[in-house]
């Protein structure tokens, strides 16, 4: 079992709740130490003095601060020890946000954020209740390792998770930093963008984790066995595609259909070089009918997007329950979909294109991961 990384109080209005910060995730990067090609002398990094070459003992190591080319303000580890934040042992809730609001950008690492105490028990699981059915995260500010953390604590499956975020002004303008980066303009037809989104739909799958693994890992592992074993393996670098041409764009993307349904065991469109453009089934709007299995709508009392819905709400004035299977939502009128995303409680539903209407309803009908527990 995991050591805590951090022991502190997490603190709502006038409730306290001792709390232990423990890692979410491992690193299970291959590991390699630095030699001298052709014999097997470990490189160690040595502190030194550029100037006279000479190694510098750590106590004599203090950080530097540069105003001006060659200019220093230097700051001894003491004073930085007075300023840190470190002393500090409370998450304080300063308030409680939709995660939905929040852009995933800002979002840096996760904890699992157990009990500190076991006579808390009940504060702990009442939290966990009662941020799972507001759909809602709390924001605060801690300190951890000399460094002050802006977090989110969330509720997931039984029990608190923290994220550490970044700061606003930590976040790069894309239109600085993305060069080239193209107006946001139609320069493509209705047809290209119908065809595209009915592909996006038969390549919509179902998210799991476990259906993912870090096969360059497990390519480096072998690299390491075969060596160890004397044996040699022939290293092959795949082509690099080649930017779509855009007078095939239409053809790429029918061609690319063709093999989503033929991977679905569907059948292809028949004739050579037909390119008659993707149509939805009634219902207009230009869009396809998903390939993929229909999922059920959860709906219940008002949900944030991305987090399944609570306990079974009975149909009332024709809203759909739990239940209640829907058709294909690119079939439904911006009016129905609406009407369903206001049942839903999704944010910001009257400024939503009909596609984003969709996607929120989709989001809202996907259910959170399981946290695999110990036996």
């Amino acid at each position: 079992m995991a050591r805590p990384l951090w022991k502190g109080t997490l603190t709502f209005g006038l409730v306290s709740l001792p709390v232990a910060l423990y890692p979410a995730t491992e690193s299970h990067a291959v590991r390699f130490h630095q030699l001298q090609r052709g014999t097997t002398d470990r490189i160690r990094q040595r502190r030194v003095n550029e100037r006279t070459g000479e190694e510098v003992p750590f106590e004599d190591v203090v950080k530097g601060y540069e105003i001006a080319e060659g200019q220093y303000v230097v700051v001894e580890p003491a004073e930085l020890e007075e300023i840190s934040p470190g002393r500090s042992r409370t998450i304080e809730i300063s308030g409680f946000a939709d995660l939905a609001e929040i852009d995933p950008v800002f979002f840096d690492r996760t904890y699992y954020l157990g009990p500190g105490d076991p006579g808390t028990a009940k504060v702990y699981q009442l939290l966990v209740e009662a941020l799972g059915h507001s759909g809602r995260a709390g924001i605060a500010v801690f300190a951890m390792r000399g460094k002050e953390y802006l977090t989110a604590v969330d509720s997931v499956d039984g029990l608190l998770e923290l994220r550490t975020m970044h700061w606003a002004d930590e976040l790069r303008d894309p239109h600085r930093e993305v060069a080239d980066l193209p107006a946001r303009r139609r320069d493509f037809h209705r047809t290209e963008l119908a065809t595209a989104e009915q592909l996006i739909d038969m390549l919509a799958v179902d998210w799991d984790p476990e259906d993912y693994h870090d096969s360059y890992e497990e390519q480096v592992r072998a690299l390491v066995e075969a060596k160890a074993a004397g044996r040699e393996i022939a290293l092959s670098k795949g082509a690099q595609p080649a930017p779509t041409d855009l007078s095939e764009l239409m053809d790429v993307l029918h061609r690319s259909l063709d093999e989503a349904r033929a991977k679905a065991g569907g059948t292809p469109r028949k004739g050579a070089g037909g390119r008659a453009p993707a149509r939805g089934g009634g219902g207009g709007g230009g869009r396809a009918k998903a390939a993929r299995p229909v999922r059920a709508v959860r709906t219940a009392e008002p949900a944030k997007a991305g987090r399944p819905a609570k306990a079974a709400a009975p149909e009332k004035d024709g809203a759909p329950g739990k239940a209640a299977a829907v058709e294909d939502l690119a079939s439904l009128s911006k009016a129905e979909l609406y009407r369903r995303a206001a049942a839903l409680g999704v944010p910001h539903r009257s400024t939503m294109t009909r596609e984003q209407l969709q996607y929120a309803l989709r989001a809202a009908a996907r259910p959170r991961r399981n946290l695999k527990r110990a036996s």
